[in-house]
C-alpha cells in the first residue's frame, strides 16, 4: 500500500465568526497502490481538494494518512518536508515560485534538493520542457512572466522532474491544449508504468477516463453524508 487514509476527518475554526466550527470532511477511508491512478469526484465544495491538501500536509487533520512508512497526520514539519522532497509529488493548479529564477531552475529544483548532479538535473529539466513544448528561447527567464497555460505546463515539467513514488495531481490538464495535454496524459501513464501511487482531481472526464483506474466521490466522505 502507498497511500492510506484511515477514519480522516477535518473541520474549520472561522475565528472571525466567532469561533464557528465547520466540518468539511469526516470518517473518510481510501487506499491507493502503487501504480494505481484514482480519481476524485463529487460536486464543487465536497472537500476534493481539501482532501488532497491533508494527505500533503497543508492541512492538519485527525485520523490516519499514511504515504509509505509515514503517517502525515501526526509527523513532525521535518518529517512532511522529507516526504514531499522523497517521497510525495504535487502538481497544484498554480505555479508558485521565488521571483526571477530561470524556469528551467524551476523544473530542476526537485532533483537538486536531493543531491542530483547539477547537469544530470539541468538535462532531466530540458527534456521535460522539450516534451511539454517550452520553446528553449523562454528557458533562461522566469515563468512568471509566462501565460497560464504555459506556467501549468512548467509547473508539470517541475511535478514530474522526480520519481516520485506517490503524486496528488489537481486539475493537471486545465488549460491545456490538445497536443499539450495528450503528453500530460503520457506522463501520467508512464509514472503508472513505474508503480507511482496517483490521486487525482480531473474535470476533463475524457482525461479521467484514460487514466483513472478507478473513481471515489468525496461527498460520501462529507459529514452531512456519513451515516
Amino acid at each position: 500500500m502507498m497511500i492510506e487514509l484511515n477514519d480522516v476527518s477535518k473541520t474549520f475554526t472561522l475565528h472571525n465568526q466567532g469561533g464557528a466550527v465547520i466540518p468539511v470532511i469526516s470518517g473518510a477511508h481510501l487506499r491507493v497502490m502503487p501504480g494505481e491512478c484514482v480519481a476524485l469526484t463529487g460536486n464543487s465544495g465536497a472537500g476534493k481538494s481539501t482532501l488532497m491538501r491533508m494527505i500533503y500536509g497543508n492541512y492538519l487533520a485527525s485520523g490516519s494518512i499514511m504515504v509509505g512508512d509515514t503517517d502525515v497526520a501526526s509527523a513532525t514539519p521535518r518529517e512532511v518536508l522529507q516526504l514531499r522532497r522523497e517521497v510525495l509529488g504535487y502538481v497544484s493548479q498554480f505555479l508558485r515560485v521565488v521571483p526571477r529564477v530561470p524556469t528551467i531552475e524551476v523544473v530542476a529544483e526537485p532533483l537538486l534538493a536531493l543531491g542530483t548532479d547539477r547537469e544530470v538535473a539541468l538535462s532531466h529539466a530540458r527534456n521535460l520542457l522539450s516534451r511539454l513544448n517550452i520553446p528553449e528561447r523562454l528557458w533562461a527567464l522566469s515563468p512568471t512572466t509566462f501565460s497560464g497555460g504555459e506556467q501549468q505546463r512548467v509547473n508539470i515539467a517541475r511535478g514530474f522532474a522526480h520519481d516520485f513514488p506517490a503524486l496528488l495531481l489537481d486539475e493537471p490538464t486545465a488549460s491545456l491544449d490538445a497536443q499539450n495535454r495528450d503528453v500530460v496524459l503520457t506522463l501520467i501513464e508512464e509514472a503508472k508504468a513505474r508503480g507511482a501511487a496517483i490521486i487525482g482531481i480531473f474535470h476533463d472526464l475524457p482525461a479521467r477516463e484514460r487514466v483513472a483506474d478507478r473513481v471515489v466521490d468525496v461527498s460520501k466522505f462529507t459529514p452531512e453524508r456519513v451515516a
